[in-house]
């Protein structure tokens, strides 16, 4: 049985992998590389050599309700969009309440993790540290977590740029940026047009003579703030939605979903159009781009065909000469570099876990992936439900399939993934988020019953269903139940609110008008679908109401 586990990083992941372990009854370690713990989340002025990194004004775009931790709600004065330096004391406050400090060894590099000589009998690892001094220390461990996260190797192709090597002013990835002084009157190009893309290019547009934007696809942008002001994710990432999801044809799906943004601000017209459709990839989540847009302060453009010194040449043939300086969003490769080969399992171009998780080939299940995932949605929660099922599963309280099987499993995804998404050897992984979050919890035992709800507790049944789908739903019942949980569920609007109250005021209808939205949204879904299935239910509904009124 497992006793003694090591964890890889004291990010988001690694200290609710920690938790995990100790709520187990395990005893965790956790190796560190740098000085503090909140990995990508700890902002410093110099980036370190594979080390995840952040620019200055960085402020996350998932709301504090849908990123926090099940059992530990973000501080109701904290605004609903946290700065990194919030983020960072959130993971503090976290650590110290749960006592996570004391298993946190800092500055202590993991070189390698490789199987003991009687792994097929015992299933333990070999785990050789660095200390900060240079000292090299060996371990033994009953299984191992790695948090090691997938931001800490730039993907940086030259070679896709013809003449970069001639280029007269300066470049350098986005792992690299830490704020617009460089870009004071200059003229910019940035490639790429993910989140951090759309991120430094508004940014550099405030300070720059002029900034465009290139892109080989072009990208859907949504926006952080939704309908009366809510937080987009609080009001549509929701169970309900996620239902009409799974009933509704994707084709409309992506139709509708398209239509509703371009009546925002007509893709096409704004060059963002891209050639996938919109469910097929995580959307740039950016209020501000389209106005940068429309002011002229970004240009959007397509893919850079060659440099030619300080020319740039796109694919279009358009010309911009006199560029000072061209920033690569150009995400990032993964890699585990102290874990042997044979210890993960590869399906295609992908590093491929069951459930994103275990790797499908070892002996013994004690080792595991926590945070290597992709979604429309924060990493804490879905690293935390991981790393509660990891927990359990080395403790031995839940058992896995046969590696065949698993195996199999493996592969499954990987067609799913390919089919439903565009995929990538720098992003080989996404899911839908209440589907993952539910499928894990399922594991664990945890996942929330709607029906077992509608008969117990049919208040707290109408907030799973209809409110947003927040951590606090996976805390009550089953292993690990918070009693908390459903207070958490009740106050979790009140706490969105809480921030925004900076001024008082005589009264507000904030609160009827959300509610109507969401009634409006649920009513107006629950209808196409019925008309979808019998298109004669409400004209006929409609026409009765008419003659009763008449």
């Amino acid at each position: 049985m497992v006793q003694k586990v090591a964890v890889i990083g004291a990010g988001p992941s690694g200290l609710t992998a920690i938790k995990a372990c100790l709520d187990e009854g395990m005893v965790p370690t956790c190796f560190e590389s740098s000085d503090d713990m909140g990995g990508l989340w700890k902002f410093k002025e110099v980036s370190e050599p594979n080390r995840a990194s952040i620019y200055r004004s960085l402020t996350i775009n998932i709301s504090k309700e849908m990123m926090c931790y099940s059992d530990f709600p973000i501080p109701a004065d904290y605004p609903n969009y946290m700065h990194h330096s919030k983020i960072l004391k959130y993971f503090r406050m976290y650590a110290e309440h749960f006592k996570l400090l004391e298993h946190i060894h800092f500055q202590t590099l993991v070189k390698s993790v490789k199987q003991r000589p009687d792994f097929s009998r015992t299933g333990q690892w070999e785990v050789v540290t660095e200390t900060r001094d240079g000292q090299e220390e060996r371990h033994v461990f009953d299984a191992v977590i790695c948090c090691s996260g997938h931001y800490s190797y730039p993907n940086l192709p030259l070679k896709d740029f013809p003449g970069i090597e001639t280029f007269e002013g300066k470049y350098f990835h986005s792992w690299d940026y830490k704020g617009p002084e460089d870009m004071y009157g200059k003229r910019v190009v940035v490639i790429g047009i993910g989140n951090s893309g759309g991120d430094i290019a508004v940014e550099g547009s405030r300070v720059a003579e002029q900034v465009y934007l290139s892109t080989r696809r072009g990208a859907w942008v949504i926006r952080q703030v939704s309908d009366y002001g809510l937080p987009v994710d609080m009001k549509y990432n929701t169970r309900f939605v996620h239902i009409l999801f799974q009933l509704l044809p994707i084709n409309w799906l992506n139709w509708y979903g398209e239509k509703t943004l371009n009546a925002m601000y007509d893709h096409t017209m704004y060059a963002l159009k891209p050639t996938h459709r919109l469910f097929s990839q995580i959307p740039v989540i950016n209020d501000e781009l389209p106005l940068k847009i429309l002011s002229g302060s970004v240009i959007i453009k397509p893919n850079v065909k060659e440099i030619r010194g300080s020319t740039v040449v796109f694919d279009d043939g358009s010309v911009l000469e006199k560029v000072d300086t061209i920033v690569f969003a150009t995400g990032y490769n993964y890699d585990f570099p102290f874990l042997p080969n044979n210890a993960m399992y590869k399906s295609g171009h992908r590093i491929a876990l069951y459930k994103h998780v275990f790797p499908p080939n070892l002996e013994h299940p004690t080792l595991a992936v926590v945070g290597f995932i992709h979604a429309l949605g924060a990493i804490m929660p879905q690293a935390e439900i991981q790393a509660r099922w990891v927990a359990r599963v080395f403790k031995g309280h839940k058992k896995l399939p046969s590696n065949k099987a698993m195996i199999k499993a493996v592969e499954n995804d990987t067609k799913d993934i390919e089919k439903h998404y565009i995929v990538s050897k720098l992003t080989p992984l996404q899911v839908d988020f209440v589907s993952y979050m539910d499928d894990i919890a399922g594991e664990i035992g945890v996942r929330p019953s709607l029906l077992w709800l509608f008969f117990t507790d049919y208040q707290l049944f109408k907030q799973v269903l209809w409110g947003p789908v927040t951590a606090y739903q996976y805390r009550l019942m089953g292993p690990g139940k918070w009693k908390g949980a459903r207070k958490a569920i009740f106050t979790q609007f009140d706490r969105m609110y809480q921030s925004l109250k900076t001024r008082k005021q005589e009264s507000s209808s904030s609160g009827r008008l959300i509610k109507l939205s969401l009634t409006l949204l649920a009513g107006g879904a629950a209808a196409y679908y019925v008309h979808v299935r019998n298109p004669t239910v409400i004209p006929s509904l409609l026409c009765k109401i008419h003659l009763q009124k008449a």
